[in-house]
């Protein structure tokens, strides 16, 4: 067991290394970065390019999208108004790393005022790697119940905004966003929250205004 922890710790000390330059290089070139997770399914993709497809005009926007493979989400978020966008495969892994991020930043134009992470499905490994960005979004879906922040607190407490989506869904599901924002909070009482329904655009006002103030420096 104590080499499995000291191989862990090795692992995060190189990540946030790499992230630490990352932060610089942001800083560097005005571009402020956000890192969305969430669970495989919860809406983000199609969340993504609702925001993008708004706030086109208003906000320059750039991707990278993370997935085990295809570029679908890519293609989704450029042709939604990303005005740039890479996708990662990792192949397997579950997560994104500042590594990968490094590298994917090659030949980012310099007109990009925010740029949207979106990381794996997953409601584990993703909230344990530093990525350089400025705020770490969670992405909660009504559809996975509202009892996914406790069985999954380790992602509810590294985010700063948690996004509870699918809101037109509570009738049939059963479950309200009021549910699940209580649960959210006792996880993580600092939690600065959204409600949208990635179908019908309801919430997305709010969500668009706040990633402005986010790209001004205000967020």
């Amino acid at each position: 067991m104590t080499r499995i922890v000291k191989i862990e710790k090795k692992i995060l000390e190189k990540n946030d290394i790499v992230a630490a330059r990352l932060r610089e290089k942001f800083k560097s070139l005005g571009i402020a970065a956000i890192n969305v997770m969430s669970s495989p399914g919860a809406g983000k993709t199609t969340l993504l390019a609702n925001t993008i497809n708004n706030l086109k005009g208003r906000l320059r926007i750039g991707v990278i999208a993370g997935d085990i493979a295809t570029d679908h989400d890519a293609k989704m978020l450029e042709d939604a108004g990303a005005v740039w966008a890479v996708q990662i495969n990792t192949g397997g892994r579950c997560h994104l790393e500042a590594s990968m991020i490094e590298e994917a930043l090659d030949g980012i134009p310099a007109n990009v005022e925010l740029l949207i992470i979106e990381n794996i499905g997953n409601l584990v490994c993703p909230a344990g790697f530093d990525l350089g960005e400025n705020f770490n979004v969670m992405l909660g879906a009504l559809t996975e119940g509202a009892d996914k922040p406790k069985k999954y607190p380790g992602m509810y407490r590294a985010c700063s905004h948690l996004v509870i989506n699918k809101t037109d869904l509570e009738d049939a599901l059963g479950v309200t966003a009021d549910s699940f924002e209580a649960e959210a909070l006792q996880v993580n009482p600092a939690l600065k929250i959204f409600r949208t329904s990635a179908r019908n655009s309801n919430g997305l006002d709010l969500w668009c205004k706040w990633l402005v103030s986010v790209a001004d420096g205000k967020g």
